[in-house]
């Protein structure tokens, strides 16, 4: 193809399909008992250097009970597909991501990060490159169909594009200026479902995101579940089962697992927590006071909801308009 243009960005994470193919034929297709804690899955799965990703829109079903867990065994020099809102954030906090393609970090009403902010004017966070929302999916779509890129209108005539590692093309077909994002291919992908059996079937209720594509575009999958269900309550709806047993490696049983964030038809997200997360995230020794009482002072999951409060999760319980 006739190459007419190239972002100025750094491909953070070249994608090899053919390794990636082979990756996958060589996964245990068995119907193996993957339950594990936050704590074996995240040290099992997950090292320093690794490039990872979350799937969520905003703070829906943002998987946060396995982000707190690898802040607390401090894996640093992580590489980031950056486009989230709390639980990249408390990445960031922790001065743990080197890399990031990025879209867009943030606090929806509250305003952008201000950690990204201090992670980017100090230099910790050393490479950044720039991508809209759609072009990050249709990688991971690119990566799910076994491609090494896709053709998207995405970012055309835009300065995201000038800072991304896209390539404007001349269609082979048509002779109009088209986008080619690359395949990305993660490390781990981390996913928080509604449902899960102990084999790693997941069922999502609500807006389902792109977690169809980020599983599909992972080498290593780690889900964590509100609820761990008998394999024969998924097999009696199968058109639920976004997510296939063979492409998951670990399985968290973490109920709230989203908290601050919010599951749909099952508990709302807590706003007073995540205003004040907005709050004292705009000075380090806040941030850090925070790090340490809700992350770093706690043990686990557990003992994480129980400095919440019973009272309080179940509040956020009762408040959703429609439980289905």
């Amino acid at each position: 193809m006739n190459i007419l243009e190239e972002g100025i960005g750094e491909l953070l994470q070249p994608p090899d399909i053919d390794a990636f193919r082979e990756w996958n034929r060589k996964k245990n297709k068995s119907l193996t008992d993957k339950r594990m804690t936050e704590a074996e899955a995240v040290r099992r799965y997950i090292h320093s250097g690794d490039y990872i990703g979350t799937e969520l829109y905003g703070s829906v079903r943002c998987p946060m009970s396995i982000v707190n867990e690898i802040v607390r065994q401090d894996i640093k020099n992580l590489r980031v597909v950056g486009q989230g809102v709390y639980e990249t954030d408390i990445l960031l906090a922790a001065g743990l991501v080197k890399e990031m393609d990025f879209t867009y970090i943030g606090l929806e009403l509250y305003g952008i990060s201000h950690v990204i902010r201090r992670e980017i004017d100090s230099g910790r966070l050393g490479k950044i490159v720039e991508w809209s929302n759609g072009s990050l999916v249709w990688r991971f779509k690119a990566a799910a169909m076994g491609v090494p890129f896709i053709p998207v209108r995405s970012m055309l005539g835009t300065d995201t594009f000038k800072y991304s590692s896209a390539k404007l093309v001349e269609c082979p077909y048509t002779g109009v200026p088209i986008a080619l994002v690359p395949a990305l291919i993660l490390d781990v992908g981390i996913i928080h479902v509604h449902r899960a059996d102990q084999y790693g079937n997941c069922q999502i209720d609500g807006i389902s995101g792109f977690a169809y594509e980020l599983s599909r575009a992972s080498k290593t999958l780690i889900v964590s579940a509100e609820e761990i269900i008998p394999t024969a309550e998924i097999r009696r709806h199968p058109d639920r089962t976004i997510i296939p047993y063979y492409l998951v490696d670990a399985v968290v049983h973490a109920p709230y697992g989203s908290h601050p964030g919010e599951m749909c038809y099952l508990y709302e997200r807590d706003e007073p927590h995540i205003q004040h997360w907005a709050e004292v995230s705009k000075t380090p020794e806040a941030t850090q006071e925070y790090l340490d009482t809700y992350i770093y002072d706690i043990e686990d999951h557990q003992e994480y909801l129980a400095l919440i409060g019973e009272e309080r999760l179940k509040y956020l319980q009762d408040i959703v308009p429609d439980r289905g």
